[in-house]
């Protein structure tokens, strides 16, 4: 029997990830590893393979691709005893930041081999995993300002990845100018929040805004807990003031950013709400219940980051 499924997305990134994935098996079995490989059909498909591997008692996933791949993989392995190994393969791969793991694109062509090589030696770490409206997130549950612009742009074709920041920034410039917020009722630990947002996101990590920014510098895996953000205004001017703050850190002082640390969290509003998980598109609703699951995911992180990343257990 195997031990280790390597999962991959045929339409990650900006170059076809299939040709490469035999290298992996390589460098895997070189570590004494058997390995097994499937290739994914869509994010519901990714999250099935994954869920039969735990099943079956795979020793690990192994997933290709980006954030999305990412998220779906872990929400397959909930509470098993299979550990998640990420071999970056995306367009903004900012999971990979997190952890320190180089991307493979056309400039690192053999980082998916280094990669599987380094994992493939570590032991894994237990960390949270969040759910909205009953599906799983690794990463983030975004309502309103990103989640419309991860609504506008996904599912794109590869050559559209090749413009990814230009493309990413200007869906999201044209949304700021048409959206003007929501008004949200946000109860956290039994704690009341009202008032008029343009964007509120959960997040499981330090990074955000496709890596270039620390939403929660502090963040750690492991703790039992999430930070909600919710970011009032209502203009074009509001949401660019918010992403050049956010990008200094100023957001962690401005009186226009609101940290809330939850284990549980609903958000409710009258008229209907955009959200994504992971960079992915889901059904828009008036309320979101939001839950952190403890340490119930299993991932095979480089030892450096998960000294930085996990609190000691």
């Amino acid at each position: 029997m195997a031990d280790i499924l390597v999962i991959y997305n045929p339409a990650a990134g900006r170059i076809p990830v299939g040709y490469f994935i035999g290298g992996v098996v390589r460098a895997l079995n070189e570590n004494g590893w058997r390995v097994e490989v499937a290739e994914s059909l869509n994010g519901r498909h990714t999250t099935q393979l994954a869920r039969m591997a735990a099943q079956e008692n795979f020793r690990a996933v192994f997933a290709v691709g980006g954030d999305g791949t990412v998220g779906q993989a872990a929400a397959g392995l909930i509470g098993s005893e299979t550990a998640l190994g990420v071999l970056p393969a995306g367009t903004a791969n900012v999971w990979a930041k997190e952890i320190g793991l180089p991307a493979f694109n056309l400039l690192r062509l053999r980082a998916l081999l280094q990669n599987a090589r380094l994992l493939a030696q570590v032991e894994p770490c237990a960390i949270d995993v969040g759910l909205c409206n009953g599906q799983a997130f690794m990463l983030w549950a975004g309502i309103g300002l990103d989640a419309m612009t991860v609504h506008k742009l996904e599912p794109r074709k590869r050559f559209q990845k090749y413009l990814n920041v230009t493309e990413y920034f200007a869906t999201t410039v044209w949304n700021m100018a048409i959206w003007h917020g929501m008004n949200l009722r946000v109860c956290a630990n039994d704690k009341e929040v009202e008032g008029h947002f343009l964007l509120a996101v959960a997040s499981n990590i330090r990074h955000y805004v496709g890596g270039l920014a620390e939403i929660s510098p502090t963040a750690y895996l492991n703790d039992g807990q999430m930070d909600l953000w919710l970011f009032s205004g209502s203009t074009l001017a509001d949401a660019f003031r918010h992403f050049f703050a956010m990008r200094a850190g100023k957001h962690l002082t401005s009186d226009m950013a609101r940290r809330v640390p939850f284990q549980t969290v609903v958000i409710e509003s009258d008229s209907s709400f955009p959200i994504q998980l992971d960079g992915e598109p889901m059904l828009g609703a008036t309320k979101a219940s939001l839950q952190v699951l403890p340490r119930a995911l299993r991932v095979l992180i480089p030892p450096k980051a998960c000294w930085e990343l996990c609190q000691p257990v």
